[in-house]
């Protein structure tokens, strides 16, 4: 009999110690992008930039696909040159790119970093540069295409291109 209620008491206890343990997935804010096939939370990224352009009484972005395209060249360009500054010439510039998505002229601007491996990292960093910053709270801005590319090799291992373009 004390070994049938030993037995129960252990699952007992069991169950009521993994309900201590939290199964949920790392938020994806915090994901390590240090691999080829991470992926960045567009829409997480969206939603953050819009909560703090929220606090300077901005309007919202949203994730468009066409300049999430751009992004992804951009980020591909830097990860291939294992160098930030390979989007100032040629087919990276966002001029370019913007021009070959069929955005015309309208207005765009971005950030392009390398060697952060979260968007909180990312997010941070821009926040606390001024011209990162300047590129999240533009003004003009409503929407938004975000890309990272992993480059092994590179003492910098991730590359990030954000867009940020006004309404067609």
């Amino acid at each position: 009999m004390f070994r049938g209620a030993g037995i129960a008491l252990l699952l007992a206890v069991g169950v009521t110690l993994s309900g201590c343990v939290s199964t949920e997935e790392t938020p994806s804010y915090y994901q390590n992008l240090e691999s080829h096939s991470a992926q960045i939370d567009a829409s997480t990224v969206a939603s953050m930039i819009s909560s703090y352009r929220s606090q300077k009484d901005l309007p919202p972005v949203t994730v468009d696909p066409e300049l999430m395209q751009v992004a992804q060249a951009q980020a591909d360009g830097m990860a291939r040159a294992e160098d930030v500054n390979a989007t100032r010439k040629g087919d990276l510039t966002l001029s370019v790119l913007m021009k070959n998505a069929g955005q015309g002229d309208v207005h765009a601007a971005n950030n392009l970093s390398a060697g952060y491996r979260r968007w909180a990292e990312a997010f941070s960093g821009w926040r606390d540069s001024p011209k990162h910053n300047a590129v999240m709270l533009d003004a003009e801005g409503t929407r938004i295409g975000i890309a990272t590319a992993y480059a092994p090799g590179s003492k910098y291992k991730v590359f990030w291109s954000l867009v940020v373009a006004g309404p067609r």
